[in-house]
């Protein structure tokens, strides 16, 4: 049997008698970074505002650098799954340019950016469709979050065989390992993680007022996770009077202007934030204020948003307590021991699965621009 040299040049003579063009090879590839490769204040420079992703999306495939695109921004990472034709390495680097650029980047930036290729690519985005690449292993917010990255990629016709083809397996295998597995026992998502923490600095949820600033699915799923743990006493706060009117009224709470929410601090014990505010909302010259209207009284803030919408220098301030999503690692962690036989029959899983999916004629689509 002739070798791979052989195949290429026979498959190059033929197109080249045929006058055709050579197919080009698409393949997978993922660039990105993590709450496992950098921290929240290097992750927050490079998070996409979803109003922006679109743009972004046109940008990459405009100027060649893909065929197919999604990109996926969260608290937690910032990622880009791209189908092309370029060679791996000439990928990374033009899509590593490409972050730098558009997120007017001049720092250093090292291995806290990882590039993935085939199989590799496929693998990781198996775990993170699955949960098992969150800070809280198993948690199943980021499969919704995978899903919205994808199907606004879909609709504005920026995927095709390729990328269709990866994430509805993905989706699929997530499905199978939360039907099949264990992975979800204990706390399962970054929200429910944040009250865990709430509880050890209050031992009891119930006499304690919460404020959520912002009302969105973040702030509503920590709400839920606050009424599950005994919090009767909730106010939401937001930009928009009629998302928190929604919020409020689904929760049985109560509702303040967004420019009065400081006022809120006489009373609260505990500030939920998880707003898309390109700057910070609180700083430590705002909250000295008002901690002296609130008597020093003990404070717990916690920060979900990225960008960060509280400064982390109001943690110098006495009796506050500020924790960001980075911060709700060591709670992770816990459960992360608990479920270590679940996490290996999960990779099981998805080791297989990518196998099926690579295999000659059940991935081969894509080799030629859509």
């Amino acid at each position: 049997m002739g070798s791979g040299a052989d195949l290429a040049w026979l498959l190059t003579a033929e197109f080249s008698t045929l006058n055709l063009p050579l197919p080009r090879l698409i393949s997978v590839v993922v660039i990105g970074l993590s709450h496992r490769s950098a921290p929240v204040e290097l992750r927050e420079r490079f998070a996409f505002a979803e109003g922006k992703i679109p743009d972004a999306l046109a940008s990459l495939r405009s100027a060649g650098l893909t065929v197919e695109t999604v990109i996926l921004s969260t608290c937690n990472r910032v990622e880009i799954y791209a189908a092309t034709d370029l060679a791996p390495d000439v990928a990374f680097a033009e899509l590593r340019r490409f972050l730098l650029a558009h997120h007017a980047f001049d720092g250093v930036l090292g291995e806290e950016l990882y590039t993935l290729a085939e199989p590799h690519s496929l693998h990781h985005l198996f775990k993170v469709a699955s949960g098992l690449d969150s800070m809280v292993i198993g948690e199943t917010e980021i499969f919704g979050q995978l899903k919205k990255a994808y199907d606004l990629a879909f609709t504005r016709q920026h995927t095709g065989a390729k990328l269709n083809r990866a994430f509805q397996r993905a989706f699929n295998v997530a499905k199978q390992i939360r039907t099949e597995t264990n992975i979800q026992r204990g706390s399962v998502s970054v929200m429910s993680a944040a009250v865990e923490l709430a509880e050890k600095i209050f031992n009891s949820l119930a006499e304690h007022e919460v404020l959520l600033i912002g009302a969105g699915e973040t702030s509503e799923k920590t709400a839920r996770a606050l009424q599950s743990r005994g919090v009767s006493k909730i106010t939401v706060t937001n930009r928009s009077p009629e998302r928190a009117a929604t919020l409020a009224k689904e929760l049985g709470a109560r509702t303040v202007p967004f420019e009065h929410w400081p006022e809120e601090f006489e009373r609260i014990d505990i500030a939920v934030s998880s707003t898309a505010a390109p700057h910070h909302l609180i700083d430590r010259a705002k909250l000295e204020t008002l901690m002296k209207r609130r008597r020093n009284r003990p404070l717990l803030l916690i920060d979900l948003a990225v960008p960060r919408d509280i400064d982390p220098a109001v943690n110098t301030l006495d009796n506050v307590y500020l924790y960001n999503v980075d911060d709700l690692q060591s709670i992770a962690q816990e459960y992360l021991k608990l479920r270590h036989e679940e996490v290996a029959r999960c990779e099981t899983i998805i080791a297989e699965r990518v196998a099926t999916l690579l295999e000659a004629g059940k991935y081969a689509a894509g080799h030629s621009r859509q």
